[in-house]
């Protein structure tokens, strides 16, 4: 049977955390950002878990992962 291959842009969105979750940015950060108070642009910095809902998904796109 031939290897799958991985999701390249998938690849390049997620991160496998060390339990096995997935790892995303959050979305809103590009542009019109001064309407956005400070502590709202710093929680939108951080990285969030992927909800497992989608989880099955991101196993098929990235099945080494």
């Amino acid at each position: 049977m031939p290897k799958m291959k991985t999701s390249r842009s998938a690849a390049k969105r997620f991160t496998v955390t060390g339990s096995g979750k997935f790892r995303r940015r959050r979305q809103g950060l590009r542009h019109i950002l001064t309407k956005k108070c400070a502590k709202r642009r710093m929680l939108l910095g951080q990285s969030a878990i992927v909800d497992k809902t989608n989880e099955k998904a991101l196993r098929r796109l990235m099945p080494y992962a």
